[in-house]
């Protein structure tokens, strides 16, 4: 394939579709300057409708790309590396999205010295509001860890971390807006047993959520102050949270974030 662009994709699902739009409409990469592998027809369509160019197999595009983004499963990362490593161009940064995997296996199955990057996105990339975690392999220089946190900061917000926590980090931000989504539902599930339509009751529920979170960010406000402030003596908040409380709320949010924790490791090994 002729061309060289700044990004490489490799595996068009959803999470490589959510980076390469958020770039796009952030205005951080134009689409002629990223290029999707990904062996599906229906799949690069997708791609090609946003102005993306989009190929079957990495090996058309491992060697035109300044970054090349691993967007695949955990599972299948060592057989696509093993298709496409000898590809990619000497110098060119290699960026894994794939949960759990670490960059010191990854590094033995790129050229040595090659520079490695994981990193954990979520969906909200999509929309420009996405939550990335950025840590660097062994080979890889602090630009080069500076550089991929600034191109994830442009669809939302990147922090650098210690490897050694990427699986927990994952667990709250790669899957979390899962969690939000089951909240947002239950809420509005709620809503409609108790008379409202589901489109008020999911309209209510979005935008509460959406508004209590920009008020923590924006306040630094402790969660807990939060709920203080809501809840009065005797009142509809009070009962609702004893109610929550009761029906182990936190107790099983802690458990869902140790069950993606282990899966994480799961999948790494």
């Amino acid at each position: 394939m002729s061309g060289t662009y700044t990004l490489a994709i490799i595996g068009g699902g959803r999470m490589g579709e959510a980076i390469a739009a958020g770039l796009v409409s952030s205005g951080a990469l134009g689409a002629d300057r990223i290029v999707v592998a990904e062996p599906s027809e229906q799949r690069r369509e997708v791609f090609v409708r946003q102005g993306i160019s989009a190929v079957a197999d990495g090996h058309e595009v491992g060697g035109d790309a300044e970054i090349v983004l691993l967007a695949v499963k955990p599972q299948v990362i060592d057989a696509v590396l093993a298709h496409m490593a000898d590809e990619i161009t000497p110098g060119a940064l290699v960026v894994s999205i794939a949960v759990g995997v670490s960059t010191s296996r990854l590094e033995a199955l790129v050229r040595p010295g090659t520079p490695v990057v994981r990193v954990m996105p979520n969906t909200p990339t999509m929309v420009g509001e996405g939550m990335a975690v950025v840590s660097g392999g062994s080979a890889a220089s602090s630009d080069d860890v500076e550089r991929v946190r600034a191109l994830f900061e442009a669809v939302g917000q990147a922090v650098v971390i210690a490897e050694q926590a990427q699986d927990a980090a994952a667990a709250i931000s790669g899957s979390g807006p899962a969690y939000a989504a089951m909240i947002v539902d239950a809420l509005a599930r709620a809503g409609v047993r108790q008379g409202l339509t589901r489109g008020i009751a999911q309209m209510l529920a979005v935008q509460t959520l959406r508004g209590t979170m920009e008020l923590l960010a924006r306040t630094g406000m402790h969660p807990e102050e939060l709920v203080d402030a809501v809840t009065s003596p005797g009142g509809t908040t009070i009962a609702a949270v004893e109610a929550l409380e009761a029906g182990g709320l936190r107790t099983a949010v802690s458990e869902a974030v140790s069950a993606a924790v282990q899966r994480a490791k799961e999948l790494g090994s």
